[in-house]
């Protein structure tokens, strides 16, 4: 097993810690590692068996997956932000691999289109598919250059007192470009009137959990914009994200404990003062950060009578949480390379019209899948064959239209003979679209295993199983209570709910929360980015 952290029990834990971070997420983890940077020592609480959130990896049967980094931009420029952020928390330990230079390939219906790294190459191969269409590419790409240059504007205000931060938002809709508080669709459809180039345009919508018609096209630039230099995968796999973190927290007298279930964050005098485990232990800090999702947070780890006195359901009740997915893990007989597999994603869709696609499938679950990703982690990983020679692993993740309301609350593994049938034919759908895509991997298969929504609020303790956090619409931005601090002394907020979703919206978030609870002293932190 890939486990990071240490187990807790009774007596492990200080009496004392400057803060408490719940949750071991990237954001929590960028926050604790942050603050321990500055000299705080910095307790971090994970429910699950091991750290890193949704960047950790798991074994089983002979192979491993990493359940969340498919691929991050930006990280093989040495001086870029993303960049340096992940070196200083690590201490310069993680090491990043490139991707193939056509870092995602967009398949709608029969025809495959595929993205280059680089602009310039993005461009060109986009107009051989669409040559009527060359200046509306042109205007697209430099689009989101400036959408995505002017998007920081979009968060300012989450960094500033509340007070500046009222009248920062009075002239926030002046300053930022018309078009970033628009829907991607609308922006798309005022550049082309293609709609097969539309739909490959916007095929990367699933990197954020929200189609088109929905999704502010700010969020849509930053993603597009973060990938123009191609995609990159974690030297070692996902696990080593908070494999090179935990010892920087360490450092500072600090740990990283897992089997450590937070049940309750204790608040005395209207400020928070530590948090109850679910085993009745209570450990004490001068602050205490949650990087849990907001839901969670209010609903669950606060008492009644706090959650009534700040009116924190009504704040709740203005957001919608992102969609649920289903996983398929898949172990293959053969390497990468005797396989053909490439480090490519692979993003299949049955038409263009992505808004549509979800709706068919939300009313009819037997429908084609509206979106299937298709990652082959064994192959970006340089160090594979290492570990696991003649192995190779891929991973498909397809929405989930479906309900499994019938089991929920029951224990992970012990569902039930009717929902492991449900998985079995959920699994081989799967299966036989991704054989109708990467063909020489039927008859190779040695073992599959499929995680539902239901696995993720086991292991995650998301409220609903989603893995995006809060969906990403327009109104979802417009919410300025979805900051780093609360209305509650000593008590913060990171995550990709504050920000945005992906691995680098949560590592963003770490940063931001970290420097609102420096105050005065954030150029401390800021300064160990130069």
């Amino acid at each position: 097993m890939k486990r990071t952290g240490k187990r807790y029990r009774t007596g492990r834990a200080a009496e004392h810690y400057d803060v408490i971070v719940v949750g071991s997420g990237m954001s929590g983890l960028t926050t604790a590692a942050l603050l321990s940077k500055v000299g705080q020592k910095v307790c971090v609480l994970e429910q699950h068996y091991t750290a890193g959130g949704l960047t950790h990896s798991y074994e089983n049967n002979g192979y491993e997956w990493d359940v969340g980094v498919h691929y991050i931009g930006e990280v093989h420029k040495p001086h870029s932000p993303i960049r340096k952020l992940f070196d200083v928390i690590s201490d310069q330990q993680l090491k990043w691999a490139p991707m193939d230079d056509v870092y995602d390939r967009v398949i709608i219906g029969d025809k495959s289109y595929d993205l280059v790294r680089g602009r310039d190459n993005f461009k060109a191969n986009l107009k051989k598919h669409f040559p009527d269409d060359a200046q509306a590419i042109d205007a697209y790409v430099a689009l989101v250059d400036k959408v995505a240059k002017a998007s920081p504007l979009v968060f300012m205000d989450k960094a500033i007192p509340k007070l500046l931060s009222h009248i920062y938002t009075r002239f926030k809709s002046r300053i930022l470009p018309r078009e970033a508080m628009m829907q991607t669709q609308t922006v798309l459809e005022e550049l082309t009137s293609n709609p097969e180039l539309i739909g490959v345009l916007a095929a990367q919508w699933g990197d954020y959990g929200t189609p088109p018609q929905e999704s502010p096209f700010f969020m849509h630039a930053m993603l597009v914009k973060h990938f123009f230099g191609g995609g990159n995968f974690p030297v070692g796999g996902a696990w080593k994200i908070a494999d090179t973190i935990i010892p920087v927290i360490r450092a500072s007298g600090g740990e990283v404990f897992t089997y450590a279930r937070v049940a309750e964050i204790l608040i005395e005098n209207k400020r928070a003062v530590g948090v109850r485990l679910d085993n009745g232990d209570v450990l004490h800090a001068d602050k205490v950060v949650s990087a849990c999702d907001v839901r969670l947070t209010f609903e669950k780890l606060l008492s009644p009578s706090i959650q009534q006195q700040y009116g924190f359901a009504q704040k709740l009740n203005k957001v919608a949480p992102s969609k649920g997915y289903l996983n398929l893990f898949a172990g293959f007989k053969g390497t990468a390379e005797e396989l053909n597999l490439p480090k490519t994603n692979l993003w299949v869709y049955p038409s263009a019209d992505h808004g549509g696609n979800i709706t068919r499938h939300e009313a009819d679950s037997d429908s084609e899948f509206p979106v299937l990703y298709i990652s082959f982690p064994s192959a970006k990983d340089p160090e594979w064959d290492q570990h696991y020679l003649g192995k190779s692993t891929v991973e498909v993740v397809v929405p989930s239209s479906m309900s499994f309301d019938q089991w929920a609350g029951t224990t992970w593994n012990q569902r039930g003979e009717d929902y492991e049938a449900v998985k079995a034919q959920l699994s081989e759908r799967i299966l036989d679209a991704l054989y109708h895509h990467v063909p020489q991997l039927r008859g190779k298969l040695d073992y599959s295993e499929l995680s539902t929504p239901l696995s993720t609020i086991w292991f995650q303790n998301n409220t609903y199983g989603e893995i995006y956090g809060l969906d990403h619409t327009v109104d979802r931005f417009k919410q300025d209570w979805l900051r780093p601090q609360t209305p509650i002394k000593g008590l913060y907020l990171t995550g990709q709910d504050i920000l945005t979703a992906g691995v680098t919206g949560a590592l963003m978030s770490g940063l931001l929360t970290t420097v609102v609870m420096q105050g005065l002293s954030a150029h401390k932190v800021l300064k160990l980015l130069k």
